[in-house]
């Protein structure tokens, strides 16, 4: 009886290993399994940046064109601008040498 019960553990310890090795053996398959998925949806990844790339650059133009658009409405605006503000300044300078002109005259008069 102890030569079958020496067997008997012996079987099962052989079979206890072949199921460890079977599960090992079916790990590496997953896990080659996963690594292949992560690969595969890189290269999709990559694909669609590929096709997204005209897009965003058409996106990025028309953002540019909009920045673009409105400096030259702000441009415009300051140089319309400018020009009233200068008109402003020529009539207050006018209004100060006619003062000057006035203070000048009466100068002139008073001295007589």
């Amino acid at each position: 009886m102890s030569e079958s019960q020496s067997r008997y553990s012996i079987v099962e310890r052989l079979t206890h290993q072949k199921l460890d090795i079977m599960g090992a053996k079916s790990k590496l398959a997953e896990d080659v399994k996963d690594r292949e998925q992560v690969a595969e949806r890189l290269k999709k990844n990559i694909e669609n940046w590929k096709k997204d790339i005209p897009e965003n650059i058409k996106r990025e133009e028309r953002g540019f064109k909009i920045e673009l658009e409105k400096a030259q409405e702000e441009a415009d605006y300051a140089k319309t601008r400018q020009k009233e503000k200068e008109k402003v300044y020529d009539e207050k300078i006018k209004a100060i040498e006619d003062a000057l002109d006035k203070i000048e005259e009466i100068s002139k008069t008073s001295q007589s």
